[in-house]
């Protein structure tokens, strides 16, 4: 071994104990007491899924975005701790990662909804449904993709995003859907406002099995947007906004058709949410998930991994702002899974480069100086490393320790004052 590569190691190492040691101190000292843990009831839970955001690409983002010394929205939190994230197996998937967060239980690889047993399991949504409260999703996916989907459906597979769209409107009854997944809403040769199969991916069309879902919902009173300007006037209790064929973006390599611009940003589509769901004076439970963090991540594309997050942090500071003025709310900010097993590394010319998809990006300047950084993969899928949360707001304090993601479940349910039954 090199000299060069074996003090890079040593370096590695060294930052990586530094990092535990300063995790291990956050947990230790902010864990509550049983006694003062849930001493009042949530109103409102905002929770945020970076998807595949990892420790480290929660790094990449905050070193590219405001520095070493700067904290990002999602890390400016009193409350942090560590989450196992398996599924029946060892590395998760979105869909049983959610499932685990929305109903508490660990399934297979793919379920949205149901148990290991194929048996359909009660999502917070529907429990704080039923308690009286709004509900919503946000995505740059799909609405009806895995993350979602799982708070709000229940399917034997993830693909079967049509079934998905109408629970949503039958069944759950979700409030605010706003997103992606166009092509799932309306059925084959019935183009809605994207045109099918677009010069950018001739994949996407309109591919929807149960009949016009945009019309029935609107049948069902949902007021529904496909562009910023109507998501902006929009009015009424029940809202429905599709924005893109598919995800909103076209996850590629940097360089081969890579694209993060959606027509209506996170942290826009976040505040619509908010403003609408927070006219219901028992509450309300939003998730919102950046999708890109993985996707990009899939593509080993580091660029745009980091642009994502950006765009995630900052409607992670809308729901902050909005927490502010309203106590008695709860936010949190996690991922499913790690993605792509991200590194942080130096700018080193004579470092391995790694080869395919998995070779370095970068350098990446670091915000605030004349550092730089590169970002290296060690795969193309998904790892079973353990992912941060932070929390902030009534009974953030819940989310301390190292625990299972089905204590995500549990621990909302608790803040909220329901009972899983």
């Amino acid at each position: 071994m090199k000299l060069a590569k074996s003090m890079r190691l040593r370096t590695a190492f060294a930052v990586t104990a530094a990092a535990a040691v300063a995790v291990t101190g956050i947990l230790t000292a902010q864990t509550p007491s049983p006694a003062v843990a849930a001493s009042s009831q949530t109103k409102n839970v905002i929770l945020f899924v970076g998807d595949g955001m990892g420790n480290a690409a929660r790094n990449a983002i905050r070193l590219a975005t405001v520095g070493e010394k700067g904290k990002l929205a999602m890390d400016d939190m009193p409350y942090a701790g560590l989450v196992h994230t398996s599924s029946t197996s060892a590395v998760t998937d979105s869909a049983a990662s959610a499932t685990a967060y929305a109903s508490g239980v660990k399934t297979y690889n793919g379920a949205i909804g149901m148990d290991a047993n194929k048996k359909p399991v009660k999502t917070i949504m529907e429990y704080a449904k039923q308690a009286g409260l709004s509900t919503g999703v946000v995505t740059t996916s799909q609405v009806t993709d895995a993350t979602g989907a799982a708070f709000g459906a229940h399917v034997e597979n993830r693909s079967a995003q049509s079934d998905i769209a109408l629970q949503f409107l039958t069944k759950s009854k979700v409030d605010v859907l706003l997103g992606g997944g166009e092509d799932f809403w309306f059925p084959a040769g019935n183009p809605g406002a994207f045109q099918d199969e677009p010069a950018e991916d001739p994949s996407e069309k309109s591919k929807g099995t149960q009949g016009n879902l945009v019309d029935k919902a609107k049948q069902l009173g949902y007021t529904y947007v496909n562009n910023k300007e109507d998501l902006q006037k929009a009015k009424g209790g029940k809202l429905l906004g599709l924005f893109a064929n598919e995800e909103m973006f076209q996850q590629r390599e940097e360089g081969d058709g890579d694209i993060y611009n959606p027509v209506v940003s996170l942290p826009d589509m976040t505040k619509k949410a908010i403003d609408t769901l927070s006219k219901n004076k028992k509450g309300f439970f939003l998730m919102v998930e950046e999708e890109a963090t993985d996707e990009m991540a899939h593509e080993n594309n580091a660029a745009l991994t980091i642009k994502a997050g950006q765009q995630l942090d900052k409607a992670v500071q809308v729901a902050k702002d909005f927490a502010k003025k309203n106590p008695d709310t709860l936010v949190l900010v996690l991922a499913d899974h790690e993605t792509g097993g991200l590194s942080i590394e130096s700018v080193d010319a004579e470092d391995e480069s790694g080869d395919a998809i998995s070779k370095e990006d970068g350098p990446f300047a670091i915000a605030g100086s004349k550092e730089q950084f590169i970002v290296d993969w060690t795969t193309s899928g998904h790892t079973a490393v353990d992912i941060p949360v932070t929390a902030m707001g009534k009974n953030a304090n819940l989310f301390t320790g190292v625990f299972e993601n089905t204590e995500i479940f549990t621990k909302m349910m608790k803040a909220l004052g329901l009972t899983a039954k």
